[in-house]
């Protein structure tokens, strides 16, 4: 390993880490003027950060005496994790223009920038020592983040709630990497599987792992804090940690399934059936209940989680494929929902009940269509992207013999797609006599919902983005 080798193959790590180095420096070097341009400069920054990284190397390479891996695929999940972040930096501007947040603006920039660069260290991690550090990267500053409204109630609750789940899963998974440790004597994941016999201590650790990322992808069990986290916090963070943080824990749990725990298949086969199972039914069933749109589409999130598993289950490569397009689906289709949201809130005097969007293609037809995209894309309706990302889960779930988990999948969907069409009947067709009056959203809003517009569309009309992530080397087999 030399120099030239780091600057190759951690590129996307280094480079994020001089912007955040540089917004840092801005924040405190520029005045009142300068710090109303933020926004823009991070914007900027962010993306020329994307486009600089957005071709991967070719090849795989281990560094630090493979504590760090790099692989192709792992390139280009990390590029759709930015381009998620820099739709969120865009969606938050309106808020964060409000007088109680102005002055915190570099704050949250910074801290959005340090969980992903977490979130890359997760990812590119070949070492469970460093997995554990990015972990902690990405989330102790997405608690900030979370209780960033910190004077309002339920802003702090979210917090509360949000900082105290992940310690206790944090904890859990690190007193079961401990025993791994114990009964294997390394850390290494290309190390482990020689050393894994499936005795009951290394069982238990796999079940203490689980439950660990098992709260980051808010799986059943595990997800009792999403509804209120995502109502509590700031919609632009809502939708941050429902997409980016969720696609990278996703990613880190198949591979580390795959390649430490793979002796153990059967054993991680058969828990993932009954968490699927749950997590889309008991997610459906409370789905339908729910009044308040940040909370309807946080059932939403623990039923596509539970979908996402689907691509995990069969422990195939194109399980992974079917696993990194409906992260990227995923995104384009809840970062519109959230956006419009987040629109309606900043405009509206934070209006986010479902009854509040009666009428609501009367006065904004756009962004009422943009509400219907998304959601008919969640939902798997042909021909938006949606669909092509549920068939190509199910299909990989169906091909490593889980025959009974896809046919209660594909009952859910109904399910799903009933309670999704009770927002597009409040828009569309129910009278509302004072309905949202007529919005006027900004540059940076214009943009970001242009662009998930896009790829709710183009990546369901578009073969050549799936078959080119199944191209790319992920590493592991």
């Amino acid at each position: 390993m030399n120099y030239t080798d780091i600057l190759i193959y951690m590129r996307h790590e280094i480079s994020l880490m001089a912007v955040i180095i540089v917004l840092f420096v801005y924040d405190l070097a520029a005045g009142s003027r300068g710090r109303s341009r933020f926004s823009a400069v991070t914007c900027v920054l962010l993306l020329l950060h994307t486009l600089v990284n957005i071709i991967p190397v070719h090849g795989t390479a281990q560094l630090f005496g493979g504590m760090f891996v790099y692989a192709p695929l792992h390139s280009a999940l990390k590029s759709m994790l930015s381009v998620g972040a820099l739709i969120v930096c865009l969606q938050a501007d309106t808020w964060l223009r409000r007088d109680d947040t102005e002055h915190k603006r570099g704050e949250f920039y910074i801290l959005t920038l340090s969980t992903l660069l977490g979130m890359y260290f997760m990812i590119g991690a070949g070492n469970f020592l460093l997995f554990f550090i990015g972990l902690e990267l990405a989330s102790i500053p997405m608690a900030c983040l979370v209780a960033f409204d910190k004077y309002k109630r339920y802003s702090a609750e979210a917090g509360a709630k949000y900082i105290l789940t992940a310690l206790f899963s944090s904890g859990l998974m690190l007193y079961g990497i401990s025993f791994l440790y114990g009964t294997t004597g390394t850390l290494y994941f290309d190390d482990m599987p020689a050393r894994i016999d499936g005795s009951p201590l290394q069982i238990l650790a796999m079940v203490f792992f689980f439950s660990g990322l098992g709260f980051k992808i808010s799986l059943v069990p595990f997800h009792l804090w999403t509804a209120d986290t995502y109502q509590g916090a700031p919609t632009a963070v809502t939708a941050y940690l429902s997409v980016v943080s969720k696609g990278a824990a996703a990613f880190v749990l198949m591979a580390i399934l795959v390649k430490v725990f793979g002796p153990m298949v059967k054993q991680w086969q058969t828990m993932l059936e009954i968490v699927i199972v749950f997590s889309i039914t008991v997610a459906n069933l409370f789905a339908l209940r729910q009044k308040d749109l940040k909370r309807f589409l946080a059932f939403s999130s623990i039923s596509q989680a539970g979908y996402i598993m689907l691509a995990v289950i069969g422990g195939s490569a194109i399980g992974m494929t079917s696993l990194v397009f409906y992260v990227l689906v995923y995104m384009a289709a809840n970062l519109a929902a959230f956006g419009v949201i987040a629109v309606v809130e900043q405009h509206s005097g934070g209006k986010v009940s479902m009854e509040d969007y009666n009428g609501f293609y009367r006065t904004n037809p756009k962004l009422a269509v943009v509400m219907m995209l998304a959601l008919f894309s969640l939902a798997g309706i042909p021909p938006f992207a949606g669909f092509f990302s549920k068939f190509f889960v199910f299909s990989a779930a169906f091909r490593g013999g889980f025959h009974a988990v896809v046919f209660i999948a594909l009952i859910n969907t109904v399910i799903a797609l009933y309670y999704y069409l009770l927002v597009v009947k409040a828009m569309f067709i129910t009278p509302n006599n004072e309905p949202i009056p007529a919005l006027r959203s900004d540059l940076g809003a214009k943009i970001a919902l242009a662009l998930c517009t896009a790829g709710i569309l183009a990546l369901g009309l578009t073969s050549c983005i799936f078959e080119g992530i199944n191209a790319l080397p992920s590493g592991i087999w």
